[in-house]
Order: structure tokens, then C-alpha cells, then sequence
């Protein structure tokens, strides 16, 4: 049975050391990740950015994978759904059957931050519809994995979305204590506050920041983590001069920002004519906790 779960830190406000050979393996066997482009695993890509993405999801699946075998299971099965670009509806409506198709017993559902994104969303509607798949998962018998949207306090464009953020993730975790499911806690991510684990569109991750979000998802799901330091503040980067931020800014608003509004304008996705990377359930080869 899923739950509202949270790793309180030592008195250091580090974590206890990693997993123990005594560690319980992780009960499940089948995981199915739905979501947008922070699922499907923007920016982390090993294989270039034409390539297949790979993100926390994959690196969490990887993780759940390792231990299973450790402990002499099969394996962990995995399918990704995700998509770039997708809003909660057609996630809700298309790939969450999907996903229930595949018979998981973990199926993490990560999405609303594109509609987040729009002036005029409708927070509490998002939210009830969220809801409703919550529901319809946890009557089948599936463990789900909820996360909360980034606080952005330091963004000073995105910056604005944090009042509809910070009420959506109300409900989400009212949600969770109701229906009894996981939270990955991202609002409550340290480490997320800083620009060196954002890439350049300042709204998806680096390498380095889904790593440590997969780290943030053993937690969530009452794991202990490989990394101890997963969410240890990182050193705040130098402040850039004036001329130089704006120059960034400026760039930034070209090349990332216009075309997203083009988009909007036009009723277009980055993800039209895009699938799934992974829309099978197939066996995982276990990784490291960064994907080695």
C-alpha cells in the first residue's frame, strides 16, 4: 500500500548512509512513468540532444532495478510514456489507460506544470481531474508516485507561476493523504534552487539535476538513497555582471521563450508528432546512481 512518506534528515541535515545488504528490495516489478518533458527526461542526454532522453524516470528505474537483482529477483520492468509538451489532460486521458494496460504495480504521474504555465489555468479543475486518475489507479491496485510542482521563487520570469504552484501542491498532497500515494517532493528540493542543475531553457533539467531528483524518488517511495548528499545545497554559481545577465536574458527570451509562445499562439506542441521512448514494458539493466 502507497503512502505519504518522508525521510527526516540527521542533525547535520545529511542523510543516513546508503542502502544496507540487509535492505528489503524494492517490492515492485513493473514501474510505468507518465508525464510531459520533465518525465520523459529533458535535458539529460547522453546520447545528444537528437537522441532519446533518458531523466530521472529512467535513472529511478534503473536504481529500482539494481536492487531487485541484488537481492536475487528478476529485473525490474519499464515503460516510459512521457511526451514533451503534454498537458494533464491528454496525459490523464491517454496515457494513463495506457499505463494500466501494461498491469504495473508503480506507475509515477508527474504532470500540470505546461498548463501551470498558462495565466489562466484553472488549479483547482487540474487538480480534480488529477485526482480522479489517482483514483482510478489506486482501485486497481497500483502504487502511484505523485510530485509536486519546483518552487521558482528565484526565477524572475517563471518566477509568477508560484502562487498557482503552491496550490496545486496543496492538493497534491491532500490527494496523497486520501488515496495513499508516494510524493516526490520537488518544491522542497534544495539543491533545485540553483542554475548550475538547469539548462538552458531554465524550465527542464541537467544531468545532473535529474540525477539527484532520482535520488529525491528512492526517498519518496520510503527508500534510502545511494547518495547520502543527494540534496545538499550546492555552492551558489558568482553572480553574473549587469550586462552579462541581460545579454543571457535576452538570449534566452530569443531562442527559448518566443518560440514557446509562437507555439501557444499557433496550438502547437514541441511534442506533436512525438511518441513514447519506451512504450513497452521491458526488463532494465541496472545502472549506477547516475546512470553508469
Amino acid at each position: 500500500m502507497g503512502q505519504v512518506t518522508a525521510q527526516m534528515p540527521d542533525d547535520n541535515g545529511t542523510h543516513d548512509d546508503g542502502p544496507q545488504d540487509d535492505t528489503p528490495p524494492p517490492p515492485w516489478s513493473r514501474y510505468v512513468a507518465v508525464g510531459d518533458s520533465f518525465t520523459e527526461g529533458l535535458w539529460d542526454s547522453p546520447y545528444g540532444p537528437d537522441g532519446p532522453q533518458r531523466g530521472w524516470a529512467d535513472l529511478l528505474a534503473g536504481r529500482l532495478s539494481a536492487r531487485r537483482v541484488a537481492a536475487g529477483l528478476a529485473p525490474l520492468e519499464y515503460a516510459n510514456l512521457a511526451v514533451r509538451g503534454r498537458l494533464l489532460r491528454p496525459i490523464l486521458v491517454e496515457q494513463v489507460p495506457a499505463a494500466l494496460a501494461l498491469e504495473p504495480d508503480l506507475v509515477s504521474l508527474v504532470g500540470g506544470g505546461n498548463d501551470i504555465l498558462r495565466p489562466t489555468v484553472d488549479v483547482d479543475r487540474l487538480a480534480r481531474d488529477l485526482e480522479a486518475a489517482v483514483v482510478r489507479l489506486r482501485r486497481a491496485g497500483v502504487d502511484v508516485l505523485l510530485g509536486t510542482g519546483v518552487d521558482a521563487a528565484h526565477s524572475p520570469l517563471i518566477g509568477a507561476t508560484r502562487p498557482r504552484v503552491g496550490i496545486y501542491n496543496a492538493h497534491i498532497w491532500s490527494m496523497a493523504r486520501r488515496h495513499g500515494t508516494y510524493v516526490l517532493d520537488l518544491w522542497g528540493m534544495r539543491a533545485l534552487h540553483e542554475r548550475q542543475v538547469w539548462s538552458e531553457d531554465r524550465i527542464h533539467l541537467t544531468t545532473d539535476g535529474h540525477a539527484r531528483v532520482a535520488q529525491a524518488a528512492l526517498v519518496a517511495l520510503g527508500l534510502e538513497p545511494d547518495d547520502p548528499a543527494w540534496d545538499e545545497p550546492l555552492v551558489p554559481l558568482p553572480a553574473l555582471p549587469r550586462l552579462e545577465r541581460a545579454r543571457e536574458d535576452a538570449a534566452w527570451l530569443r531562442h527559448h521563450v518566443y518560440p514557446w509562445a509562437t507555439r501557444r499562439i499557433r496550438g502547437r506542441s514541441s511534442g506533436d508528432a512525438r511518441s513514447a521512448k519506451r512504450p513497452s514494458a521491458a526488463p532494465v539493466q541496472p545502472s549506477g546512481p547516475y546512470g553508469d
